[in-house]
């Protein structure tokens, strides 16, 4: 509120003066709690501010809203007239509504609470502070960018969008874009976006008028999820869309949509139910796994590998590397196999039904009882999966590394592969983690217990390493524990 005039002559304490006389004629003049609620209200009026206006002699005074609300509830301009109010002001303040008015009621409290309050609230301060640090460096750290990143949801846009508008109220926005690693110019595209009201949508429809419209995208779902057209892939999908007028884009188009919106085609195989374990054997020599593998070398020319793995200890027991298919080579392993038997028993070899496995040599030494064949997945309903794991351990692990340029060559390679694998790789397949070999010919017993000893005397060791070691922080807690053993020896 203002009052005109160029000169304020009334002094304060006769303000409060009046002030009081003014509100005790009002409500009771015999009243001393009256007295004392006037004598509370005045005293802790603040002096009117002056303020003056550029280039004008006109004088602006402002008034407490106490002064105000208690002329608007009286409903008496004398009250704020005898003080030295004008009465178009006091008239003013009875016409119109009261004003909200936030402020600090610091009369309410004393220094001692202020105080606390100030301490509350720096304390606040510093935690946000250290948590928004924190969320920075995190987001730095991670890399975290909005250029390899999207937002199809409008509802997660409009979310962004409002929280960065409540933030731009007490921090600039390019601070808060910089934070977010948020461009200007995607952050003004996505205001345009929800003007335009868009949902999964990156750009306005006005802008790219070619693109599809979100009927012709329904449709497009549809038919991808729908499960009478599952036995289609979807650029046959497309190309049927189009002919049965559905809708008329292209097969790229629809392979995007796809992926981008990640739909699902009704398309799930189903498999007949596997033995999650194979066949396994209880001793050595008592079931074998052969096999043929084919490698194809440099100038195109086929390499045939032949091998014998024993079931139990994972061994290779014969092999041979030939550049030209000889269904002898499988009688010739199997008896180089065989004499490794130093008991009666008859191992059962598992082979499938190629013709170097039925061949009248390999029936040759099945009639004299040296061995039984079984045919995969003929005579029994197991695979020959143990033999063709170790070709693709073979190929992919050692022999893909190298230039296959010649047979001699790709034969050094198995040989030294065989090696390996027989005599110094543990295998995952045992517990104490023993070697084919050591299976084989059961010398691993002690292995296990060996392993055990070994790891605990590593961790004690590597304990005490640890705790040898001091650094800054720990070095006088060190020297006060090296001060009281030195003081116990003593005494």
């Amino acid at each position: 509120m203002y009052c005109e005039g160029s000169v304020y002559e009334v002094s304060f304490n006769e303000m409060r003066l009046h002030a009081s006389e003014a509100i005790v004629e009002q409500q009771s003049a015999n009243n001393p709690q009256t007295q004392r609620e006037c004598d509370q209200l005045f005293c802790s009026l603040p002096q009117p501010q002056v303020h003056m206006a550029i280039q004008s002699n006109r004088v602006q005074r402002a008034y407490d809203h106490r002064l105000r609300n208690f002329v608007h509830d009286t409903g008496d301009a004398s009250h704020a007239t005898r003080i030295g109010v004008p009465r178009s002001t006091a008239s003013a303040w009875i016409k119109r509504d009261k004003k909200t008015v936030v402020s600090l009621k610091s009369h309410d409290h004393d220094i001692e609470k202020l105080e606390s309050e100030v301490m509350r609230l720096r304390s606040q301060v510093a935690k946000l502070r250290a948590i928004v640090r924190l969320l920075f460096v995190v987001l730095k750290l991670s890399g975290f960018t909005w250029e390899r990143f999207r937002v199809p949801n409008g509802a997660d846009k409009l979310q962004l969008l409002n929280s960065i508008g409540e933030a731009a109220t007490v921090i600039p926005l390019r601070a808060i874009l910089a934070f977010l690693r948020l461009s200007h110019s995607r952050y003004h595209a996505w205001n345009q976006l929800e003007t335009c009201g868009l949902n999964d949508r990156n750009s306005c429809p006005r802008t790219t008028p070619s693109r599809l419209t979100s009927g012709e995208l329904d449709t497009i779902r549809d038919l991808v999820m729908a499960k009478e057209y599952r036995h289609l892939n979807t650029g046959a999908l497309a190309r049927l869309a189009q002919r049965l007028g559905k809708v008329f884009a292209s097969p790229t188009s629809w392979y995007r949509m796809v992926r981008l919106h990640a739909w699902k085609r009704p398309r799930n195989r189903i498999y007949p139910p596997k033995p999650k374990v194979g066949i396994r054997a209880a001793k050595p020599n008592e079931i074998w796994h052969i096999d043929t593998s084919i490698v194809r070398l440099l100038d195109g020319r086929r390499a045939y590998l032949h091998a014998i793995i024993d079931n139990f200890s994972r061994r290779i027991l014969a092999w041979c590397v030939g550049g030209t298919f000889d269904p002898a080579v499988t009688a010739t392993l199997l008896q180089q196999a065989a004499k490794g038997i130093l008991t009666d028993s008859v191992p059962q070899v598992y082979m499938d039904s190629g013709v170097e496995n039925t061949s009248s040599a390999v029936t040759a030494l099945v009639e004299s009882g040296t061995l039984k064949r079984i045919l995969a997945q003929v005579d029994v309903v197991f695979s020959n999966s143990m033999i063709e794991a170790w070709w693709r351990m073979l190929k992919h692990q050692w022999l893909y590394l190298n230039e296959l340029d010649s047979v001699e060559t790709l034969r050094k390679l198995v040989a030294f592969y065989v090696d390996q694998h027989n005599s110094h790789v543990p295998h995952s397949a045992f517990k104490g983690w023993q070697t084919p070999d050591e299976m084989y010919f059961s010398k691993g017993a002690e292995v296990p217990e060996q392993l055990k000893v070994a790891r605990l005397a590593t961790r004690q060791a590597r304990r005490e390493s640890n705790l040898a070691q001091h650094c800054q922080a720990c070095q006088p807690e060190l020297q006060i524990v090296q001060f009281d053993s030195m003081q116990s020896n003593s005494t």
